[in-house]
């Protein structure tokens, strides 16, 4: 069973028995549908219902012989909104099924992001139509979470913000450089970082920790599409899963400068979240492709 259904409002979906009936409602009374083809003989197929806007549940897998839809797996989605990164991007299928996981270099983060592609099909027509290295590309990411705190903000003046905004981006390009083998930008960044563990270390002693750090974006746990994070609301709304009537979460968050879209259960949510205050929790990254 996939532990991130929750996320989008199915908590009453407990057993195997109900699953199987979620999924045979997917596959029966879906909202849209999309093939491509895998070989000669064989089409891949994934059938989408929506159950609110923006997020939903995807049932993938390959049309047989004599035209009946095998499903090889399912997982729930979440679209994000706007552009997160215009970094490049490295598609990898999986080994065991026909799915597809997205890495993205964004310097702003300092580690690869590793997602989960959401348009595979589309991916796989635009594979096939040998068009991928012609055309601009950008990445839309989003996040589920089954469950999260909010967190007061970090009180900053404008000078700080803008000395913080310089360094961030002085950062950035000093990482861009270090990839591109400048041995004396690789030189600044560790300086750079010894100088900030030890002003870290002056501080932790006194002060929690989540009153230095604003925001954070690292790997969590064995799966690679798994992330903690902490990042600032700068917008949120509401949206009812039209089966379960349970009413979500939609924050838009900065993480790291990175801005993409996390739904969370409101009754899996402590405290009230509102512009300006944080978010922290465990996130499942998804991430859809944009074809310019």
């Amino acid at each position: 069973m996939h532990q991130y259904l929750k996320a989008i409002g199915f908590s009453n979906i407990t057993t195997r028995q109900q699953e199987r009936e979620l999924l045979k409602e997917i596959e029966e009374d879906f909202s849209s549908h999309t093939l491509a083809e895998l070989t000669k003989d064989c089409d891949f197929c994934e059938f989408v219902r929506e159950y609110g806007i923006g997020i939903g549940v995807k049932s993938c897998g390959e049309i047989n012989d004599w035209d009946e839809f095998e499903r090889e797996y399912y997982f729930p989605y979440f679209e994000g909104s706007g552009v997160t990164s215009y970094a490049d991007v490295v598609v990898e299928k999986k080994i065991d099924q026909e799915a597809y996981l997205g890495v993205c270099e964004d310097a702003r983060v300092g580690v690869s992001i590793i997602f989960q592609l959401q348009n595979n099909v589309e991916y796989m027509k635009e594979y096939q139509l040998q068009t991928l290295g012609t055309r601009s590309t950008s990445v839309t990411l989003a996040g589920l979470a089954n469950r999260g705190k909010i967190l007061l903000p970090i009180v900053k003046n404008e000078a700080v913000q803008q000395a913080q905004q310089e360094e961030a981006h002085n950062r950035m390009m000093l990482l861009s450089a270090a990839r591109q083998g400048d041995s004396q930008a690789l030189e600044s960044l560790t300086l750079d970082d010894i100088d900030t563990y030890s002003k870290v270390s002056q501080r932790i002693g006194k002060e929690d920790v989540l009153s230095i750090v604003a925001t954070y974006f690292m790997p969590y746990g064995l799966e690679c599409t798994l992330y903690s994070i902490l990042g600032e609301i700068l917008d949120m709304q509401m949206v009812v899963n039209d089966k379960t009537n349970e009413t979500l979460y939609i924050l838009t968050l900065n993480v790291n400068d990175l801005h993409f879209d996390v739904c969370v259960p409101m009754a899996e949510l402590s405290g009230e979240p509102e512009i300006g205050r944080r978010f922290k929790g465990e996130i499942l990254l998804q991430g859809r492709i944009n074809f310019q």
